[in-house]
């Protein structure tokens, strides 16, 4: 997952992402005064002692954690706002002609401050959140909301952006100035700039309200996955599990003060990895159910009025903005381009998602009914008994495999290895930086010239305080109007081993690593000129692409040799052992596609209601909605329910889920080109390099695609890849 989007200059984009305001956002005279508490926050004997108010002196202006305390960031924000407004004044009154000098690259330099403040206070909470930065996240995210519409909705500042984008056809723009006028443009219309006053009115009310939701939406969230966590009062309810994961558990129900206990963690999907393994069907219904239910239960942990109302708010908006729903105007900007367009993708995978699903369930159910048992499937039963017949069907236990992927090994041997036969780039771990948690590990990135590309940041290991999933941001983008390079960081949820313990991870954790080191190249590898154009700054439906590219990276025989080592011999994993997993993991491609793809048909049908629609029951309106795309197969849930569905209503995935999919076509079928060309070689990696990753937003994704590949991907290279279908004459 991407969290780190660029907006106008990169000015508030990580605020705008990952607190997850409305990105269609007001005239620059319209931001909320400041409260006295907020004034006085900005005198100026705090902004001296203020680390933030002057860029780093570190490498590549890195965040100085050891001087940057939570005090210092509402202040800085503050302030950032008023500068940035000030400096966007400037540009709106202007009384020269518009240039792309004065205007265009006036605002992708303005609001230095508050980007450099909200790069770090937004990463702090999603990876290390505590109280006070809770708190000054609601404070500011409907702030924030405001002060984007301030600049959006100014109409003096939208003359001259439309004067330059009336104007670009005449004007001998290279392409990617002509890219950014263009990219500028459309947002100011998207944003609400052509309409009236009463409607901009209207649309910043509306910004404002989202703002609070889907920041309550996120921290609620939060709250109720460290609540949802299963207490074991009995070791022996944990039959099943290794002596590590119960160890990790005592630890874990420890430090939450329940001693002599055991706590199972919740993750943030409907499946819960530790359901393959545990024996005790009760105990695996327990944690099945507060995963599913999270957000379904009254009072202050109900998210379900968040859902509704935003779903209702985004669909007035859009409605606003002459859309008929959510779903088309958010679409208009995606390689997709219409709803259409993504529900007959969707709709295409259902159908032989299902049918895969309902056959493994049928293996499934016989594993049961081998094992003695008399009941139907359940949710619960699935992952476990779905091992069941991977061992007996393969002769494999996902148990036998974590010996040989050893968190560093698979980091250095593994990922780093890759890049470095790929792109010729290598990692150099330095400790002279200060970080903010100690779990936290920097990295020189060191380009085939000896040339430094960047700094690159690992945060691997779960806790409380850290938001779950993984993902990719930055606390610097790169530019060359700006002259920056960038400073990446990648974030995962991988259960903390107790001290002196090897951090021994499943496959499925390798997959998700070298899948966040594929954004955090499309950032480190970005050389444009415009920070709004750079690194991920990409449609939502390309910038999963160079992730999941690099996944496949980890089955390469090459890398695998080299990483998939044993973490006390050092022996090469046994051939037999990994053939026997890869034929394993070809069992269950049915639920996973099927929980995919009955999580982003939610998503659509949330986002295909028109402004007068009127859902009163989240259930239903979910029950409803997979009905009707044929795919309510009880057994196998969505991937996410509504009630904690973060990347639809808290990250800026709304109507976008369905992206993952989107890029896995042009991922497959990129992989595919790729070993044809010779595979796991520089030259093949450095043109790739070039042609995509370097360009940001700089050109048409599916255009910069065909100039690299030569022709459109196939999808069938996708139903390869999940063993959905092959063509009859294969």
């Amino acid at each position: 997952m991407i969290s780190s989007r660029t907006l106008l200059a990169g000015a508030i984009a990580m605020a705008l992402t990952l607190s997850a305001c409305s990105s269609e956002t007001a005239p620059a005279n319209s931001t909320a005064p400041a409260t006295e508490t907020e004034t006085a926050q900005t005198d100026a004997g705090q902004t001296q002692n203020n680390p933030l108010f002057e860029a780093s002196t570190l490498a590549f202006q890195a965040p100085d954690f050891s001087a940057i305390q939570d005090e210092h960031f509402l202040p800085a924000l503050n302030e950032g706002m008023k500068q940035h407004l000030a400096e966007i004044e400037a540009i709106a009154a202007n009384p020269e002609p518009a240039t792309v000098a004065n205007t265009l690259e006036a605002m992708e330099r303005s609001g230095a401050l508050l980007t450099r403040t909200s790069q770090v206070f937004f990463n702090l909470v999603g990876t290390d959140s505590n109280d006070e930065r809770r708190a000054i996240q609601s404070e500011i995210a409907p702030r924030l909301a405001a002060h984007q519409d301030a600049i959006m909705l100014d109409p003096r500042l939208f003359a001259r952006v439309k004067a330059l984008y009336d104007g670009r056809a005449d004007a001998g723009h290279d392409g990617e100035t002509l890219r950014l006028i263009e990219q500028t443009y459309q947002r100011f219309v998207r944003a609400g700039a052509e309409l009236s006053d009463a409607d901009k009115a209207r649309v910043r009310e509306l910004n404002e309200e989202q703002a609070k939701l889907t920041t309550a939406f996120q921290q609620t969230l939060m709250k109720q996955t460290d609540a949802a966590s299963v207490i074991v009062e009995n070791e022996a309810e944990l039959d099943g599990l290794d002596a590590a994961a119960i160890a990790a558990a005592a630890k874990a129900a420890a430090d939450a003060g329940h001693e002599g206990k055991w706590l199972l963690r919740i993750t943030n999907t409907t499946r819960q990895p530790v359901l393959t393994s545990l024996n005790n069907r009760a105990l695996r219904q327990r944690v099945w159910e507060a995963s599913a239910n999270r957000g379904m239960s009254d009072g202050e942990g109900d998210t379900r009025p968040m859902v509704l109302q935003l779903a209702k708010l985004r669909a007035e908006r859009a409605a606003l903005l002459g859309q008929p729903n959510h779903a088309a105007f958010g679409l208009q900007n995606q390689m997709a381009g219409t709803p259409e367009a993504v529900l007959g993708m969707l709709d295409e995978l259902a159908p032989a998602a299902v049918a895969n699903a309902k056959a493994e369930a049928a293996q499934i159910q016989d594993a049961i009914k081998a094992d003695g048992g008399d009941f139907e499937l359940a949710p619960w039963d699935w992952e476990y008994y779905a091992e069941k017949v991977r061992a007996s069907n393969y002769d494999f236990d996902p148990e036998a495999v974590k010996p040989y992927f050893e968190l560093n090994r698979v980091l250095n041997d593994g990922v780093f290895f890759a890049l470095n036969r790929f792109y010729g780039v290598s990692f150099r771990e330095r400790t002279d930086l200060p970080v903010y948690h100690p779990d936290v590990r920097v990295f020189d990135v060191i380009d085939s010239d000896d040339s430094q590309i960047g700094l690159f940041y690992v945060d691997y290991f779960a806790r409380p305080s850290k938001r779950g999933g993984a993902w990719m941001s930055s606390f610097r983008g790169q530019s060359q109007l700006l002259d920056q390079k960038p400073v990446i960081i990648n974030v995962m949820n991988i259960p903390k081993p107790v001290d002196g313990q090897p951090a021994l991870m499943s496959f499925d954790e390798v997959t998700t690593m070298f899948h966040e080191i594929g954004h955090g190249v499309h950032g480190l590898f970005s050389q444009v000129r415009y920070p709004s154009l750079a690194g991920t700054a990409v449609a939502r439906d390309f910038v999963e692409f160079p992730s999941q590219f690099e996944e496949d990276w980890n089955k390469d025989p090459t890398v695998l040799a080299n990483y998939a080592r044993h973490h006390e011999t050092g022996e090469q994993i046994p051939a037999e052992l990994l053939e026997k997993m890869f034929k394993a993991y070809s069992f269950n491609q049915g639920f996973d596609t099927l929980e995919y793809v009955s999580a982003a048909l939610l998503d659509m049908e949330w986002h295909l209601l028109p402004a007068d629609a009127n859902v009163e029951d989240v259930a239903a309106f979910e029950q409803a909605a997979l009905a009707k795309h044929g795919v309510d197969f009880a057994p196998v849930p969505p991937r996410y329910r509504s009630t904690f569905f973060s990347h639809v209503f808290a990250g800026g995935y709304s109507a976008g889920y369905y992206a993952y999919m989107w890029s896995e076509v042009l991922a497959a079928d990129a992989f595919a080109y790729v070993q044809q060309q010779g595979g796991l070689n520089s030259e093949v990696g450095s043109r790739y390099r070039r042609e995509i990753l370097s360009r940001g937003n700089s050109q048409d994704p599916m255009q910069m695609y065909i100039n690299w590949r030569g022709q459109q991907p196939d999808v069938e290279h996708l139903l390869r890849r999940r063993g959905l279908n092959t063509r009859a004459d294969d």
